[in-house]
């Protein structure tokens, strides 16, 4: 059987990523399932406890022809049926009849989603988080190191290095906090055939009150969250989770997508780092191309119409749809596998950013002083009135900008200029206490984890 290793995925190549939700990641989830569900019957005195033990003594994936689960799929439109017909065929004869007792397949299938989901939420925190340490330690360096901010593509005014970096900082905690929020609210799938438990409740022998507690007791062993109905024609998990991700790509993205801008040949504000072969042209031996914010940009950009499958199929008839269910399975496996691909390799994109304050200094030195033309006029405007002042202005940075002088000489004898006005580093605002928020958020954040 081919294998996909993503060579031409680079979203999530070598990440991990692929394996968190690969084939075998997802029968070891139904499995898990499966186990969970009979223990829990047997709990309730539902199936005898001898034959759960036998259940979770076959539940190894070594059991199981992933081939032929595919080959499966073609005949009954889900891997569920031949998954159980596998699994039953590989437990003790006694107890097999008590295999995937009063379950349908979307109990299954749904629940083992939702232990991906969960363990790659996991995986996703994590990278998060050492990306999110990174960011800190650069807002910390680099609180007051001043650089050209850029509004349009063109200079601004000046702000920090420290305040960039904590816009980046402030999205992945964003993040961090979405996907925390998704993983807790995993829950559960168990409704059985029409999502109303009947089969459960007629192999409980009636029990109601233990039917309703079956629920619970699988996703405690399976560390889900409880489900507040079957939620087989409800799609609000998928859809949350699907959201979670989106902002992870989107944060990240931000943060890629700065990178590759500054450090562009002609800025070169931040550099990733440099090791041999990284960043190699196969034709320009002098390249270092910026890998890992490629690969984060590329995930910002693949995800998004990945994601739109999941909140389409939220519009499905019935008590179980037939297309809408089916359609989210390879989507949400993609959307997840690019977003843990994107979060590891954001987590090393910041871990190692070299940034360049003699690089930013020369920039904000380009406009000759023009880059704090704000500030001029907001001294000036007191005196000459804002319009003259601003009108002032604009034709001596047009003047400086003609014949290269400074804004400063550009006035002339005109206005008289104090000293000091034009320092691009005595314009930055707030940039510092701003950057010093973003630092306090993560400090709060991080100190939950630790």
């Amino acid at each position: 059987m081919s294998t996909d290793h993503g060579i031409l995925a680079p979203a999530w190549a070598a990440t991990g990523a692929a394996e968190l939700v690969g084939d075998h990641a997802l029968l070891t989830a139904m499995l898990d399932t499966e186990v969970a569900l009979a223990e829990a019957q047997a709990e309730l005195g539902v199936i005898p406890a001898t034959a759960a033990a036998a259940i979770r003594a076959a539940a190894d994936p070594v059991n199981l022809d992933p081939a032929a689960l595919a080959e499966g799929v073609r005949e009954t439109a889900n891997p569920v049926v031949t998954f159980v017909g596998q699994l039953t065929a590989a437990v003790d004869p006694a107890a097999a009849e008590y295999v995937h007792r009063g379950s349908t397949s979307q109990d299954i299938l749904d629940t083992a989603l939702m232990l991906l989901c969960a363990a790659t939420f996991d995986r996703i925190t994590r990278d998060l988080l050492a990306c999110a340490e990174s960011l800190a330690g650069q807002v910390r360096r680099h609180r007051d190191t001043p650089m050209a901010g850029r509004t349009l593509t063109q200079h601004a005014v000046p702000v920090t290095f420290g305040l960039k970096a904590a816009t980046w900082l402030h999205l992945v905690l964003d993040a961090v906090e979405r996907v925390r929020r998704a993983r807790a609210a995993l829950p559960v799938s168990l409704g059985g055939a029409a999502g109303t438990l009947a089969a459960y409740q007629e192999y409980a022998g009636g029990d109601v009150e233990g039917t309703l507690r079956l629920p619970d007791l699988v996703a405690a062993r399976l560390g889900l969250a409880p489900q507040s109905l079957p939620w087989h024609g409800i799609r609000t998990p998928l859809a949350d989770a699907a959201s979670a991700l989106l902002v992870t790509t989107g944060a990240l993205g931000k943060l890629a997508e700065d990178v590759l801008v500054l450090s562009r040949t002609e800025i070169g504000e931040v550099t990733e780092e440099q090791a041999p072969g990284r960043g190699a042209s196969s034709a320009m031996p002098q390249k270092h191309n910026p890998v890992y914010a490629t690969l984060v940009a590329t995930a910002a950009r693949q995800l998004p119409p990945v994601a739109v499958v999941l909140f389409q199929s939220m519009a499905v008839p019935d008590e179980r749809s037939s297309g809408g269910w089916h359609a989210e399975w390879q989507p949400l496996r993609d959307a997840l596998r690019i977003a843990a691909g994107a979060a590891a390799n954001a987590a090393r994109l910041a871990g190692a950013l070299h940034v360049s304050p003699e690089a930013m200094a020369a920039n904000l030195r380009l406009t000759r002083g023009a880059i704090v033309s704000e500030r001029v006029n907001a001294v000036l405007a007191p005196t000459l009135g804002k319009v003259a002042a601003k009108r002032l202005l604009a034709a001596a940075s047009a003047e400086a900008e003609r014949t290269g002088a400074d804004l400063a000489a550009a006035l002339g004898s005109e206005v008289d200029v104090p000293a000091g006005l034009l320092d691009p580093a005595a314009y930055t605002g707030l940039s510092g206490p701003l950057a010093d928020r973003a630092v306090a958020r993560f400090e709060e954040v991080f100190k939950e984890f630790a």
